[in-house]
């Protein structure tokens, strides 16, 4: 029986008030004020801080949660309420990478690549989702993030499981960032071909009324052929789909549609 049913069966349903959203998980960056600190996040956050140091997983258990409720907030400008959240994004990629062509497959450490996927955006869960759009400069991100690792590997994983798990997750989630492995520059592609999968199916759902195109960018800093060839093969659906309708081609850049400003913050976002 679901809780409401139950709840409902022994005649306690709220007693008639209405529910608060408890799905609504709002991003870090529209209440933190100042300079941004993981501590600042925890102390606003509705679930509470969570215990640290303990060797019992369920504290990093609860952190997760925020992956599956927080939404990817390039969506939102586009009028998407309730889009797909980090964790869906993190979940189809990790499935992607089982597709990898045998000529990357042979040479990858594909176990590693599945791990890196679920946990690439993990500081996300505090930190939110920065869009390239969103004004906060890439070092000030990658401090936020980094720090948010350090809070999640160390001050809830620390002594868990010999204290073995939180190192292993901060050292593939550094290889990442680095982005200096084959593995990292695997999952970076993967990254960038999930996110253009979801802006062709965003942009069918909306019937031709939705131009996600300024998203297509990221197909010009894919880096490896057998990637390229994936979003090369997506990106002429899509245009079969707009079938000679005006529509922005964001990987044409400036001369497909996007305002220069845009672009500059597009540039500096991705660049390593």
């Amino acid at each position: 029986m679901s809780p409401s049913a139950t709840a409902s069966a022994n005649g306690i349903a709220n007693n008639g008030q209405d529910v608060p959203d408890v799905a609504d998980v709002p991003n870090p960056n529209t209440f933190i004020t100042g300079a941004w600190t993981v501590d600042k996040v925890l102390d606003a956050i509705p679930t509470g801080r969570l215990a640290e140091g303990t060797t019992s997983p369920l504290p990093y258990f609860h952190i997760l949660e925020r992956l599956k409720t927080t939404k990817r907030e390039g969506w939102r400008r586009f009028g998407i309420k309730h889009g797909e959240s980090i964790a869906d994004h993190m979940y189809r990629m990790s499935l992607m990478t089982m597709l990898a062509p045998p000529s990357l497959s042979a040479k990858l450490d594909m176990a590693k690549c599945m791990k890196m996927c679920l946990i690439h955006d993990m500081a996300e869960s505090i930190v939110g989702d920065i869009t390239p759009v969103d004004g906060v400069p890439k070092p000030e991100k990658s401090r936020r993030e980094a720090t948010t690792m350090d809070y999640i590997t160390q001050g809830l994983l620390g002594k868990v499981n010999g204290g073995v798990t939180g190192p292993e997750i901060r050292a593939i989630w550094q290889e990442y960032e680095d982005s200096k492995t084959p593995e990292s520059h695997f999952v970076h592609d993967i990254d960038k071909m999930e996110l253009l999968l979801q802006m062709i199916e965003y942009e069918k759902r909306g019937e031709g009324k939705l131009d996600l195109g300024e998203f297509t960018y990221v197909s010009t800093v894919i880096v490896l052929d057998e990637v390229k060839a994936w979003a090369a093969e997506l990106l002429k659906d899509r245009e079969a789909f707009w079938d000679g309708h005006a529509h922005v081609r964001g990987e044409a850049g400036v001369d497909g549609g996007i305002a220069p400003e845009k672009k500059e913050m597009q540039d500096e976002y991705y660049s390593k």
